[in-house]
C-alpha cells in the first residue's frame, strides 16, 4: 500500500514560483506502478486536474491553464513526484493534491479524479497580487 504526502505550498507573489513535492511511503515497487497526478481545488470550486505523469515518466499531461508554466516530474528511486510552478497567478490559488492510480498500465495517463484511488491531504498555495 502507498500513502502520499504533499509539501512545498506557501504564499507567493504573482509572477513567482513554487515547487511542490509529493512523497510516497510504502512499497517502492507499488509506487513505480502508479500514474500520479496533481489536482487542485479553490474555495467554492470543483476539484480540477492540473498535471499527470505516467509510471515511467515517459508521458505527461497538463491542463490548458497551466501549460507552459508548470512542469511535472518524478523520481521513482526516491518515491517522489514534483511539480514546478512558474509565473504563478492569483487564479492558481488553491489547495493542491497529489493523487496516485495504482491500477495504471504503463501507458496510462488519466486526467479524471475518479480514476485515482490514493490521495494526499493537500498543500495550500496562495498567490497574492
Amino acid at each position: 500500500q502507498v500513502q502520499l504526502a504533499e509539501s512545498g505550498g506557501g504564499l507567493v507573489q504573482a509572477g513567482g514560483s513554487l515547487r511542490l513535492s509529493c512523497a510516497a511511503s510504502g512499497s517502492a515497487y507499488t509506487f513505480s506502478r502508479c500514474a500520479v497526478a496533481w489536482f487542485r481545488q479553490a474555495p467554492g470550486k470543483d476539484r480540477e486536474f492540473v498535471a499527470a505523469i505516467s509510471r515511467t515518466a515517459s508521458m505527461t499531461a497538463y491542463a490548458d491553464s497551466v501549460k507552459g508554466r508548470f512542469t511535472i516530474s518524478r523520481d521513482n528511486t526516491k518515491k517522489m513526484v514534483f511539480i514546478q510552478m512558474n509565473n504563478l497567478q492569483r487564479e492558481d490559488t488553491a489547495l493542491y493534491y497529489c493523487a496516485g492510480d495504482a491500477q495504471a498500465i504503463i501507458t496510462s495517463l488519466p486526467t479524471t479524479s475518479e480514476t485515482y484511488e490514493i490521495w494526499g491531504q493537500g498543500t495550500q498555495v496562495t498567490v497574492s497580487s
